[in-house]
């Protein structure tokens, strides 16, 4: 069986991130020993599931999603994980990737706020890759409707936008087991 591809978007100019204080791209902060986007892509590559990097400097997260799935041509689906999300766990993506027989679309909730990756089964596809401007792929699951995925993951709300958001993540990893 064909598994759904990781999608990891990195094409935004972190402009937050900079006004904040940062004094580099947020993908290329610190976080620990490695950089935030390190983070993002060990999670991917731990998970086992096939994945890609869409890095192009898109204008916006619904151009960087068309891009990406016109890239990829997967025909079991794709997880949409933007690259600032240095915390998801690779069970989280898995788990997403197996709730894909369930439904369409699917989303992960923490706490009752939803998160990411977003997952598209390949009936999706043709959507996913018209996509443009900023909204990302919210169209898209408006249009499906989402099965919510509870998981006990912060990792999947915790996104790097500025340096006081770097700050909690460092703290998070600090306080993490093992």
């Amino acid at each position: 069986m064909r598994q759904p591809v990781i999608l990891v978007l990195a094409s935004g100019r972190g402009e937050r991130f900079r006004a904040s204080g940062g004094g580099t791209h947020k993908l290329q902060a610190r976080l620990g020993d490695r950089t935030v986007l390190e983070h993002t892509l060990d999670a991917a590559r731990a998970s086992g599931l096939p994945w890609h990097l869409e890095d192009a400097g898109h204008p916006g997260m619904g151009d960087s999603i068309a891009a990406a799935v016109r890239a990829t041509h997967n025909l079991a689906g794709w997880l949409i994980l933007p690259a600032d999300l240095p915390l998801v766990r690779p069970e989280t993506l898995q788990a997403v990737a197996r709730a894909l027989g369930q439904s369409d679309v699917v989303v992960p909730v923490y706490r009752g706020q939803r998160g990411h990756p977003v997952g598209f089964s390949a009936r999706c596809g043709a959507e996913l890759r018209q996509l443009g401007g900023a909204t990302g792929a919210a169209s898209v699951v408006r249009a499906h409707g989402a099965l919510e995925l509870p998981l006990d993951d912060m990792g999947i709300v915790t996104d790097i936008d500025t340096v006081d958001d770097l700050r909690r993540a460092e703290a998070l990893l600090k306080a993490a087991p093992g």
